[in-house]
């Protein structure tokens, strides 16, 4: 006999799918940053979170540095990273056709997770910090989960008022809609590249020590995020997360994990744009 289903589970996996929806859209809010600006698909962003996960977990076991607070560590260097990884390599595909940078980007992920699995092997890590739920009737509300909701919503917030009503967040946007344009007014498109690729960057590096908190980190745990990142920009963060959590509730875990994809390639067909269309 099937499971029955209840309005409270239900009610359940709308809430998990909700709270993980936030933290794939602020994730992905990097990807399609970088892409907007520089029409560079970058494969490595999955990558550049699994470093956040790991720079959060080495401050916590080295210095016990409180989780939440490594954001203020593992963003500003991820930054630094991304702006290194564009200033000496993607600036060169930046004009290039889509494949370029798809096939650059992916050696960069390569490189990254081949690093990460020399200098900390294998093994699955994790951060015990915070445990349990609350209770709130017939719903529990994951704590960590919960606080990485808030800190998502926060962050991707920050962002949007940055691109919106700051100086350069306006030339971020300026160059996004036309580079020539950006030029004739001035704007250094280069230095607008630099942070640009390293604002998307701090972002994945936010998901990593957000994720560390939740789940067993290990090098290759990125390139999941990658692909869902991908998924948000077509289907959107928060539909993302009802879809994972509905599916989980209906479906086998083998069939569940090709749903999102599936659905992925249903909306293309008829929506090429995406639901979301729209740019930075």
């Amino acid at each position: 006999m099937g499971v029955l289903i209840t309005p409270s589970m239900i009610g359940q996996v709308v809430i998990s799918g909700l709270l993980a929806g936030s933290l794939y859209a602020m994730v992905a809010l990097g990807l399609g940053l970088i892409f907007g600006v520089m029409r560079v698909l970058n494969v490595a962003h999955g990558p550049l979170l699994m470093m956040g996960a790991y720079t959060t977990f080495w401050l916590f076991q080295w210095i016990g540095l409180n989780p939440y607070l490594s954001l203020l560590v593992s963003m500003p260097f991820l930054f630094l990273v991304g702006v290194a990884l564009q200033r000496f390599l993607v600036r060169r595909v930046v004009d290039a056709p889509e494949l370029s940078s798809l096939l650059l980007t992916f050696g960069v992920s390569i490189a990254l997770v081949n690093l990460a699995q020399l200098a900390f092997t294998s093994d699955l890590r994790s951060v015990e910090y915070l445990t349990g739920s609350f209770v709130v009737g017939p719903f529990a509300i994951s704590k960590p989960r919960l606080a990485t909701c808030g800190f998502a919503i926060a962050i991707t917030l920050g962002a949007f008022v940055f691109l919106r009503s700051t100086r350069l967040g306006k030339a971020i946007r300026a160059v996004s809609q036309s580079r020539e344009v950006a030029q004739v007014c001035g704007i250094d498109v280069q230095r607008i590249h630099l942070i640009t690729f390293g604002l998307g960057s701090a972002l994945a590096a936010a998901g990593g020590s957000l994720v560390a908190v939740m789940v067993a980190i290990q090098p290759e745990m990125g390139q999941v995020y990658t692909f869902k990142s991908f998924l948000v920009i077509v289907l959107g963060g928060l539909l993302l997360g009802l879809v994972e959590q509905m599916a989980s509730l209906f479906l086998t875990s083998q069939v569940n994990e090709a749903v999102a994809y599936v659905l992925l390639v249903v909306v293309l067909l008829i929506r090429p744009t995406g639901l979301l269309k729209g740019r930075v």
